[in-house]
């Protein structure tokens, strides 16, 4: 019954504090204006500036920030127990991370949908945004190789849902088609679209499909370069043609899976099943680096996360058609991913006791299943290991609803690997606005059209999940370096937050200033562990891009300390020009 409490709780207070503190942020912080002209009406194209349904926009802009961070971070750092976990995401969601996305869209929708980036030039200076870029790059460059690379791996896992992730882009199409060129109703065909889906997921359970190497390039390499060019060309079309439709499908998913999980929990509770078998604190974990920092750069997605504010500022404040969406769209999708996060914390920490069955194909039950499985770090760390653990908690958990497990471990997989591709198109789109910006500004306008600017972005992605061979693993050389610089950009955008906060006058900044502090402060404290663990592995190149990184980040830092102190504030906002 204690994993059914935690849920339950969590669940209630987030509730309470989207009513609470998100609705006095949105009000008497950055004072929303219904009539105020957004991005999404002045420079509506068809193709990225779009006005947008809230409910539409929060699908897509859910699935993007989301993808399987939620899953992956609470799945490992549960080796340090399931108590600072959930404080992590609980308190980390509500005052740092739904305030940083929140932040992050609504200044966006302030400056013509310009990225975070683009927009730190006006609020700090020039110097500020040239380093911001770097950072964003790096961190796109990473995840568009390495989310090729997660799906590849689900696919191997999962080949049950091969079939149904793949059939989900023409019905997404279609869906497109009939709502943008037909004039039908959104709710009713996605939740037909959403029926025809779930009978895909079925009929993979019967068909999985194993992908053979291809000219001496194994399984892994294949799907990575299937995935680069979906990638590309999804980055391309209008965002009605695939990204929102498919997104929307996916919020639906979300709701079924999430539907399932809770119910699941419940089954499992009152039948006597479940029963919380990690440990409540665990400080020192075998081979595992310390809790502090390293809890606050392991969960990311699920507290607070530097990619969310990249979705925040590229896609989504393009599509917003009014400023008070913004709040349920900002804030109201990462309470909800903090939700999801705490789903995890509960079928890793309590759902995976209900029988795992270890490489050797001896299944255990209670504390001895979770010990196996996170009996080191090593062992926990790797990402086939988080997401088993995660979908075989989880399946563990429906199974009790009656649902055949065949059936849940494709239902999970396909929910994985779906929100995994909803991230690499969309941190794909969001490369090509990034690089369009930067060569921009350099004046060199023959290298910032919507296709060469993506095949840049997919390019530059294509030989780093290449560089070491044809498995396409390559992202793997800089993997270690993406937690601290996810968060480290997740620091950097609270400080410009605080900037444009305090240049409002009082003391609205706080709301923004204590996490940008706290953040920081993790960050620069990760990046230090990090680079005397690099030092002394010898390995040259993660030493040098990471001290590199921690340059920036203390740079960033001092500039927005700075530019802090001597701000001056600006006149209050109207409703024509709200800056």
């Amino acid at each position: 019954m204690e994993a059914l409490l935690i849920m339950v709780v969590a669940f209630a207070g987030y509730l309470l504090m989207y009513q609470f503190y998100g609705k006095y942020i949105g009000n008497k912080i950055f004072k929303l204006s219904r009539t105020a002209t957004v991005p999404a009406v002045e420079l509506e194209d068809g193709i990225d500036y779009v006005p947008t349904k809230k409910e539409v926009i929060f699908g897509h802009h859910f699935a993007s920030i989301a993808g399987t961070g939620p899953i992956v971070g609470p799945a490992v750092a549960i080796i340090w127990g399931w108590v600072p976990a959930m404080i992590w995401i609980f308190f980390g969601s509500i005052f740092m991370g739904a305030v940083h996305d929140f932040g992050s869209l609504i200044i966006s929708m302030r400056n013509q949908g310009k990225s975070i980036a683009d927009y730190t030039a006006k609020y700090v200076n020039n110097r500020t945004r040239f380093l911001f870029f770097l950072i964003v790059f790096l961190e796109l460059w990473i995840v568009v190789a390495i989310f090729g690379l997660v799906i590849a791996v689900v696919f191997h896992m999962y080949p049950q849902s091969v079939f149904p992730v793949w059939c989900e882009i023409p019905i997404a199409v279609y869906l497109g088609y009939l709502v943008y060129n037909k004039g039908k109703s959104i709710m009713t065909w996605s939740i037909i679209a959403v029926i025809i889906m779930y009978i895909t997921v079925a009929m993979g359970a019967y068909m999985p499909i194993n992908m053979p190497a291809v000219a001496g390039i194994p399984a892994t390499g294949v799907w990575t370069i299937i995935l680069l060019i979906y990638a590309f060309i999804a980055s391309v079309l209008p965002v009605t043609a695939l990204l929102q439709p498919r997104d929307f499908i996916n919020s639906h998913e979300l709701v079924i899976a999430m539907a399932l999980l809770v119910l699941g929990v419940f089954a499992s509770a009152f039948g006597g099943h479940l029963h919380l078998v990690a440990p409540a604190v665990q400080m020192n974990p075998a081979k595992a680096p310390p809790m502090w920092p390293f809890l606050f750069i392991t969960i990311a997605c699920g507290s607070i996360s530097g990619f969310h504010s990249l979705v925040s500022s590229g896609t989504s404040s393009k599509q917003v058609r009014s400023e008070n969406d913004s709040l349920f769209v900002g804030y109201g999708s990462m309470l909800m991913e903090g939700s999801l996060a705490t789903l995890v914390v509960v079928a890793v920490s309590a759902g995976i006791g209900m029988g795992y069955t270890t490489k050797a194909g001896v299944t255990l039950t209670g504390v001895a299943a979770w010990t196996s499985h996170y009996a080191s770090w090593a062992s926990a760390a790797g990402l086939g290991s988080k997401l088993a653990a995660f979908v075989n908690g989880s399946a563990n958990m429906i199974e009790t609803l009656g649902i055949p497990l065949n059936i849940t471990l494709v239902i999970m997989g396909v929910f994985v690997a779906s929100f995994a591709g909803t991230t690499l198109d969309t941190a794909t789109r969001i490369q090509r606005y990034i690089v369009a910006e930067i060569f921009g500004h350099l004046k060199m306008d023959f290298l910032t059209g919507k296709y060469v600017a993506t095949f840049i972005a997919v390019g530059t992605a294509l030989i780093l999940a290449f560089a070491t061979g044809a498995g396409g693993k390559g992202a793997l050389m800089l993997w270690p370096l993406f937690g601290a610089v996810n968060q480290t950009l997740a620091a950097l955008a609270l400080i410009i937050i605080t900037v444009y906060l305090k240049s409002k006058g009082g003391i609205k900044w706080v709301i923004s200033g204590i996490p940008s502090v706290f953040m920081s402060c993790m960050t620069i404290w990760a990046l230090i562990e990090n680079q005397t663990k690099f030092i002394g592995h010898h390995n040259m190149m993660l030493e040098v891009i990471n001290g590199v990184i921690l340059i920036i980040a203390i740079w960033i830092a001092i500039e927005g300390f700075l530019k802090f102190f001597t701000i001056k504030v600006d006149e209050p906002e109207g409703v024509k020009s709200p800056v």
